[in-house]
């Protein structure tokens, strides 16, 4: 009994560290696009504007892969449930990530660092929001969504299937 407890451990933390890894690499994804396509719409957005769209085009070209290989959700054989739940928390890492940008632009960058380049400025506010919005992602993934947790089967549970 106790000799497996202790392979048990090894074998949860081995899966830890693939999932965060592969989080990490549709992450990456995600982050490319979003850092990309927000300095284009900032060409015709305001700063705020762009973040949010640049946010939005990342979430759009992320579902997927962060279905099918950060989280292991291919096999449920619902997409459209788990863009609910995937949708749900980007709304949630959205905000954190506008708001951190913005506050960041407003709060550091503009007063700490005044003779850099408005662009460095941005885009350093912008990749602060990135991280703190990677964050809100991973854990809003891993605790409510992707996760086996019961919560949104609370709300609308599955239809029954027979055991056999």
């Amino acid at each position: 009994m106790n000799s497996s407890e202790p392979k048990t451990k090894e074998v949860k933390s081995e899966k830890e560290v693939k999932s965060f890894f592969t989080f990490f690499l549709t992450a990456l994804l995600g982050a490319t696009v979003n850092f990309i396509s927000q300095i284009i719409y900032r060409k015709f957005f305001n700063f705020d504007t762009s973040v949010l769209l640049g946010y939005l085009t990342a979430t759009v070209v992320s579902f997927m892969p962060t279905k099918n290989y950060a989280f292991s959700a291919k096999a449920t054989g619902n997409t459209g449930r788990e863009m609910v739940k995937f949708l749900a928390i980007a709304l949630v890492a959205w905000g954190v990530q506008v708001g951190v940008a913005v506050a960041t632009l407003q709060w550091v960058a503009n007063p700490h660092f005044p003779t850099a380049s408005l662009f460095w400025r941005e885009k350093t506010s912008h990749v602060v929001g990135m991280g703190f919005s990677f964050l809100a992602n991973y854990f809003g993934h891993k605790l409510l969504t992707f996760r086996s947790t019961g919560m949104y089967e609370r709300f609308w549970p599955r239809p029954n299937r027979s055991t056999e």
